[in-house]
Formats: structure tokens, C-alpha cells, sequence
């Protein structure tokens, strides 16, 4: 029987729970006080702060530096990577000074609040073991730093003159990558009337989806002081993205109120369907009443889907096949460190989305909300995921710590809050942890599985599993609703074969390793390969020997309709990792990702693009070709392109026409000879192994099917650096605060060319409405600090990160390097 999966959408506090005489939110953003001074004094409302410093929250303390090799060294072995003798790992969660403690305090006045009102303190993340007080009184604890969480202040809260204190602690060795630290995320404030709605307290879903109608059901909890009343009524509407109403219930007395649920159905006509291609939002509006009088007004946004998962077909979306094509990423934001950034993060998206990635994994661990709503609004798919650990450690402080008393309440706050959304199609209970091989893991697998099932019961359950084999034999990998393999491809079909639930997914693959502009010669395939200046090689052919190359996934997923899609391990570089160079200081990030910590596309991006978004024109040539001391040396040129065959050209001269060879099927592909032999590489990526490098233009024309010439690239030989070349992603800005601008620098020659060895310290200024932000430049081995004005550029490229003032004008960023010409530009911010 087929398994319908469809879900909605809920709208956060700070954007949705609708603001009025029955309810009103605000965030605890500006005029934060912080310190890394552990006083117990602080929890008083009349301790003196004056001498810490003041933040605005999110707030990541850790991000501003120094880089340190010596900050949480970790003397261990990586099981998951195959080691079995401990090592120290000097960068492993980024050597910057996330442990220890810090206490945050902020003073606030709650207007509309007072009797016949509660209050909540609603904490998107809080880096880690967040004790919250109010008012000297201590309202709550939580542990997970990854994890929302709410505590009911109705007690402590006053009018005005509110003191918040928090105090935070991350332990050494409690992450394998890093973590952040503090009030990385918002802090909302939640007042409404003494009969509400409570935090997370709908629950929407489509029971049946077509193309003529769809039933929508939407359960409403209602909370309150004592006995509820029995006049209680809820009026629903239900409004497209144009705001116009397209169904409408009203619900009444006790009849249709059982155990203070509300239960409302509705049909809307010709519903359109949520998809990654057209994501399109609904949003129901309730309002409730006690006889005449509005209690509360509560607003859940939604998408209407058909998400199924078929055995042996595959996997279906609004009944068309689909593949997941997606990544998976960690929190962090590169240079801006953990604290969210709704701008940020949607640059994120939309690079991954013009290579055609349409879904993400939160590896390993909670998103941000923001995240969430954005891919509601950008049309991603989401693997929602929980932990990285359960009862047996994995680092010594981790979530094994919690994982008996919290991890319910972790998972039950997880489902709740992203229930709603239609991005949401699957949830992860865990990554690769131990105990796959033993009858214990086998219940634990099964006890977070039941909690997400009677929690949410439309959506499928999966996790990471590293040991496959050890998985099938032990069934822990047949308890999953659907069997997710973190690499292992020499037993996907075994897996199929033997599982009853005939699909598998790539929940975790690749994890090539590559540095934007980094070439070593020869051009081979490599495993756990390491060179003397701490980089991989952008060839693109590296792994660190316990996983493969994009081809070998591609292949499989491609071949067999019951490989339901990957996510890829990495989108992004991010701070940790640093495989496989753990043991090198001052390697301190990672080289998995697609797009380097800067956000930059390495080569591997359009090999991706090539093939997840044929739509879109792919024409991508590498290395560059400014190789001074190589003439006359072999030196392979690769094309990734979304055209079947290219034909290259040194100079003028043809080095020959090559075609994608899409005959080569996983199946007979899948021997160590054909893998040597870079078989699978042979049917996506053009490459001309033979070429021997002299100075000039390297350019290909690209043909379509028919033979006809359809596109052609170049690529030239630099000269000396002449001037620095701006382009900034977004030139009108918000004047909010928040908002941000990315604008990358390139130091280029007198025409323009990339100058790709170039290593110039660029110094910045901005003026006017706005100020400088932070830089990065992709480099896994640099340690400047990411908030100072002034980065060397990495290969010739950095990105600066411009953030606008609460003052709409203009602002004026200036970019100097000693010996090249200054660039500038101008941004408006309204």
C-alpha cells in the first residue's frame, strides 16, 4: 500500500503568530550584555553590567577569534573514519574559543502584559546547557544547544523593568566539528490572553491531495488557567498566497471540543501544490473566542503535497518521480560563525539552487528556523535530523550526556515545531552512531522512531548508517521506515535484495575533498592523500578512503529507480573537519564542500550543476592555465558540462572531440578495475588527460545531440596582477540591521583574467549607511580573523561581507592591495 506523506507549514513567532489585542510577539534582539566572566551574581536583577560588552543577539562569541591550535585539542580516534590508534586533533572543532562559560543579560519592558495574560521565553538554540533566569528566579534549564525550547514565565514576567539572565556552558570534547557558541539564535518573547493557543499548538495535514481538491485537517490545542470555558469557539480561514480565502470553518461548544482539541477539516478547490519547482504557501488563520470576546489569533502557514515513498518504485512527489538531489550542511555560517543570518542563508540557498540542489539535510542536528521557512519559500526538501550521538559516546562530552533524560523531550520539541512545513518530508533520528551491531541500538532506533511516528504519523523516519553490513545482520537497518547509508555503496543492492522496504537512500555521500584552485599533478584518483601545503586538489578525483567520487553516486542513482536520491557531504565548507589533515595545525576547516567556507563554487559545483540541472546551460573548464614552469608538461584539462560531448582547443589547435559515454552502467561499472580506470567519470565529465600546458587560451565548443555547436568557453593564461574587481551578490539592501551584501574581490590582470596564484592582503572601508562585516577567503590553512577589515585573498579571490545600519542611504565599500588599483562600490540600503 502506498504510504502518503503530506505536511504544512507553521509561522514562527517573530513573523507569524499574528500580533494583536490577543496576543503579541517581539524579539530580544538589541542591548544584550555579555561576558565570559562566570559570576553567579549575574542572575540578580541589580548586578552591575556596565563593564561587559554589548551584543546583539544571535550572537556567536566564538567567531571573533583567535584562531588557537591549542583550543580544544582532542586525543582521540576516529572510529567513524576508520581509526583505531588516538591522535591529537589540533583543528578538529576549529581551534577557535567556543569552551568555557558565558552569561548574557538583557533588561526589557513586556507591554500588554499583565492579569488575565501569560508569557512564554521562546530560545531558537542557546550554545549549550542554557540556564535561563528571570527576574532573579531560575524559569528553566536545557542542555541541547541545537534545540528550540520554551518555559512559561507567566510567574516572573512583569509590565516593565525585566532583567533575562542566561548562562551558558560548552564543554571541551563535545563536538567533532564546530559548534558555536552562545546566543547564536533569536530570542522571542510571547505574551497572549489566559485562554491561547500554545507555542507550536497546530497541527496541519492534507490527508488527501489531487489535482481537483484537497482535504485539509487542522488539530488546535488550547491551553489555559484552570477549567477552559465552555463557550470556547474557533473561526479558521484558510488564504492562498494571495491572501484571498479559500475555505473557511468555525467550530463550537463541546461537541466539537475533545480534550481540549479543536478538530477542523476543510476542501479547497484546484489546491496548488507545493514542489520544489513551485512552492507554493498557504495559511491558516484562527482566531479564537470565548462567547463574543477574542481570546487568541493564530496563523499557520502551510504548502499542500503528496510526498510517497514506493517500494521498488521509488520516490514520488505530487505522483511524478523524483530523486533527492540534495546536500547536506552544517549550521554555521563561514566567516559569520553559528549566529543565524536570514541573508546569509538565503544566499546559501540560492547558490545550491542554481545547481539544481533541491533538498538539505541538517547534519546533525536542528536547523534554525529561519532555514526551515526559507526552504518553505525557496522550494527545498528537508531531512530534518536530530542527533549525532545517542547513549554511547562519540566524544566524551557529547550528547551522551542527555541522551536518557532529554532525548524525548529534544525530539518531541523537533517534530513539533517543524511538523507543519512542506519542505519537511523526512525525519532523521541520528548519524552514524555506535551500537548499529547490537541488540540495544536496535531499541533505541525504534524508540525514537515511535516518538516521531506518534507525533507526526505522516512522515517517514531515517537516520545515517555507517555500518551497513553490521545494520542488515543486526536489523537495525530493516527497523527504519526507510534505510539510509552513509557511503557504503558496495551494498546498496544487497540492501535492496534483502530489506523489506525495497528502496535505499544516500543519506550521506561523496565527501570528495577539494581547494578551490588548488591543482596537483598527476591527475589521479586519490585516497587519504596529503600534500606538503596542507590543500586537495581540485581535480576533484580525492577522498579520504572511506568514501567515493560524485560520479560513483550519480551512477547509481541514475541506474536504479529504487536509489531514491543523495545528500551529498558537503554544500558548504564549514568550520572543523579538517579532514584529512587533523593532525596539521593550522588546519582548521573543512574540504568536503561544493562551495568553499567563503562561499565561492569550487570546480566540483558545476560538475553537480552539469548533471542536476540540465536545464541550465553548463560549460565549466579546469585548471586554469597559468602554469609558469610547466611547459611542455602533461597537464589534463576537464570540462563539466551539461552538453554530451565538447571538443577542446590549445592555441588554436584541436586536442580532439570527446563524448560522454553514457553506455557505462553502475552495474558494469562496479569492479575495482573499471573504478581505476575512471569509467564512471567517463559518463559525466569530459577529460582530456594527454594535454600538455603551453601559455595562451585553452577553449572549448561545446554540441548538443544533433552535432551542432551550441556554446563555447575560454579560458586565458594571466598576466601580472593590475587591479582588484568587485561584484557584490545584492546591491539594494533592507535598513534593517540585518540585512547583508557579499561582495566578492578578484585580483585580475590588465584584461581581466583571474591572476590564480595571487596572494595580496586586501584592506577594506565602508562608509555611509552600513558597516563592514566579516571576510573569508576559502582557505583552510588561513587564521586571520574574519571580523577585522583586511584578508589576503586565496587564489587570487575573497568575499567581504557588507551588513546595512537601521539608516536607509548609501553605502560606499573600498577595497586596496599594495600594487593594484583600488576598486570601489556603491550599495543602497532603504
Amino acid at each position: 500500500m502506498k504510504k502518503v506523506i503530506l505536511s504544512s507549514i507553521f509561522v514562527c513567532a517573530c513573523a507569524g503568530i499574528v500580533s494583536g489585542q490577543a496576543r503579541s510577539s517581539f524579539l530580544l534582539e538589541k542591548n544584550w550584555k555579555f561576558s565570559r566572566v562566570d559570576d553567579a551574581g549575574a542572575v540578580s536583577p541589580g548586578f552591575d553590567d556596565a563593564g561587559w560588552q554589548s551584543v546583539t543577539v544571535p550572537h556567536d562569541w566564538a567567531i571573533y577569534g583567535p584562531f588557537d591550535g591549542n583550543a580544544d585539542v582532542q586525543n582521540v580516534a576516529i572510529a567513524q573514519d576508520g581509526e583505531n590508534r588516538a591522535s591529537l586533533k589540533a583543528g578538529r572543532t576549529g581551534g577557535l574559543p567556543f569552551i568555557g562559560v558565558g552569561w548574557y543579560r538583557i533588561r526589557f519592558d513586556a507591554p500588554g502584559f499583565g492579569a488575565g495574560k501569560t508569557a512564554s521565553i521562546r530560545f531558537d538554540g542557546a550554545m549549550s546547557n542554557a540556564r535561563v533566569y528571570l527576574n532573579g528566579r531560575e524559569v528553566g534549564f536545557w542542555p541541547y544547544g541545537y534545540n528550540s525550547f520554551h518555559f512559561d514565565v507567566t510567574p516572573y514576567l512583569k509590565a516593565a523593568d525585566n532583567t533575562l539572565a542566561v548562562r551558558l556552558e560548552n564543554f571541551t570534547e563535545s563536538s567533532r566539528w564546530y559548534p558555536g557558541a552562545g546566543l547564536y539564535r533569536n530570542v522571542h518573547v510571547d505574551i497572549a490572553g489566559d485562554v491561547h493557543i500554545p507555542v507550536w499548538g497546530t497541527y496541519l495535514t492534507t490527508p488527501a491531495v489531487n489535482g481537483d481538491y484537497a482535504r485539509v485537517n487542522l488539530k488546535t490545542t488550547v491551553a489555559g488557567a484552570g477549567e477552559l470555558p465552555r463557550d470556547l469557539r474557533l473561526v479558521t480561514e484558510i488564504r492562498d498566497g494571495r491572501q484571498n480565502v479559500v475555505s473557511r470553518a468555525e467550530s463550537a461548544g463541546p461537541g466539537r471540543f475533545d480534550e481540549n482539541t479543536f478538530e477542523q477539516n476543510f476542501v479547497i478547490e484546484k489546491p496548488a501544490l507545493w514542489s520544489p519547482d513551485a512552492p507554493e504557501l498557504y495559511t491558516a488563520v484562527s482566531k479564537l473566542y470565548a462567547g463574543d470576546g477574542l481570546k487568541d489569533e493564530y496563523a499557520t502557514r502551510f504548502g499542500i503535497r503528496k510526498f510517497e515513498i514506493i517500494p521498488d518504485s521509488g520516490m514520488f512527489l505530487n505522483g511524478r518521480m523524483t530523486k533527492f538531489r540534495g546536500v547536506c550542511n552544517h549550521h554555521d555560517l563561514g566567516p559569520l560563525g553559528a549566529a543565524v543570518n536570514v541573508s546569509a542563508l538565503r544566499r546559501q540557498l540560492a547558490l545550491l539552487k542554481d545547481m539544481g540542489c533541491n533538498a538539505i539535510r541538517t547534519s546533525h542536528n536542528m536547523p534554525a528556523p529561519e532555514l526551515v521557512e526559507l526552504c518553505d519559500e525557496m522550494g527545498f526538501m528537508m531531512m530534518v535530523e536530530a542527533f549525532d550521538e545517542w547513549q554511547l559516546a562519540k566524544c566524551r562530552n557529547g550528547y551522551n550526556l542527555y541522551f536518557n533524560d532529554w532525548a524525548e523531550k529534544d525530539i518531541v520539541n523537533m517534530v513539533r515545531h517543524y511538523r507543519n512545513n512542506p519542505s519537511v518530508v523526512m525525519w532523521s533520528i541520528g548519524n552514524e552512531v555506535p551500537g548499529q551491531d547490537r541488540p540495544e541500538g536496535v531499541r533505541t532506533a525504534r524508540f525514537l522512531q515511535d516518538i516521531c511516528h506518534r507525533e507526526d504519523p505522516t512522515r517517514k523516519v531515517t537516520m545515517g548508517i555507517d555500518h551497513a553490513e553490521a545494520a542488515m545482520k543486526s536489523h537495525f537497518a530493516s527497523t527504519m521506515d526507510v534505510v539510509g547509508f552513509n557511503y557504503r555503496l558496495q551494498f546498496y543492492r544487497q540492501a535492496y535484495s534483502e530489506l523489506a522496504q525495497r528502496i535505499v537512500l544516500g543519506s550521506e555521500t561523496a565527501s570528495t575533498v577539494s581547494s578551490r584552485g588548488v591543482y596537483y599533478f598527476p591527475a589521479e584518483k586519490t585516497s587519504r592523500q596529503q600534500y606538503g601545503d596542507g590543500h586537495c586538489s581540485s581535480y576533484d578525483l580525492g577522498e579520504p578512503g572511506w568514501s567515493n567520487l560524485p560520479d560513483d553516486d550519480f551512477v547509481q542513482h541514475d541506474d536504479y529507480p529504487w536509489c531514491i536520491g543523495e545528500f551529498v557531504w558537503t554544500g558548504f565548507d564549514y568550520l572543523g573537519e579538517p579532514t584529512p589533515y587533523y593532525n596539521r595545525w593550522p588546519n582548521h576547516s573543512s574540504m568536503f564542500g561544493i562551495i568553499d567556507l567563503a562561499g565561492i563554487p569550487k570546480d566540483r559545483y558545476y560538475l553537480y550543476r552539469s548533471h542536476w540541472n540540465p536545464g541550465a546551460e553548463t560549460l565549466h573548464i579546469l585548471p586554469h592555465w597559468t602554469w609558469p614552469g610547466r611547459e611542455g608538461e602533461v597537464t589534463p584539462v576537464f570540462v563539466y558540462t551539461s552538453h554530451p560531448s565538447a571538443e577542446l582547443f590549445i592555441n588554436g589547435k584541436s586536442q580532439g572531440r570527446i563524448s560522454k559515454d553514457e553506455s557505462l552502467t553502475a552495474a558494469e561499472t562496479d569492479t575495482p578495475e573499471a573504478r581505476d580506470a575512471m569509467l564512471r567519470q567517463r559518463r559525466y565529465r569530459l577529460m582530456w588527460m594527454d594535454v600538455k600546458y603551453e601559455p595562451g587560451v585553452v577553449r572549448v565548443v561545446a554540441y548538443d545531440r544533433d552535432g551542432r555547436a551550441v556554446a563555447e568557453q575560454e579560458v586565458r593564461t594571466a598576466g601580472k596582477p593590475h587591479h582588484l574587481e568587485l561584484s557584490a551578490d545584492r546591491t539594494a539592501l533592507t535598513a534593517d540591521g540585518r540585512d547583508l551584501s557579499f561582495i566578492t574581490v578578484r585580483v585580475v590582470d590588465k584584461d581581466g583574467n583571474l591572476c590564480p596564484d595571487a596572494a595580496h592582503s586586501i584592506r577594506f572601508s565602508v562608509k555611509g549607511a552600513g558597516v563592514y562585516r566579516a571576510a573569508a577567503n576559502g582557505d583552510p590553512t588561513n587564521i586571520e580573523q574574519f571580523h577585522l577589515p583586511q584578508m589576503s585573498v586565496f587564489k587570487g579571490q575573497l568575499v567581504a561581507i557588507v551588513q546595512s545600519s537601521e539608516q536607509a542611504g548609501t553605502i560606499r565599500f573600498e577595497a586596496r592591495a599594495r600594487g593594484l588599483q583600488t576598486a570601489s562600490l556603491r550599495l543602497q540600503s532603504e
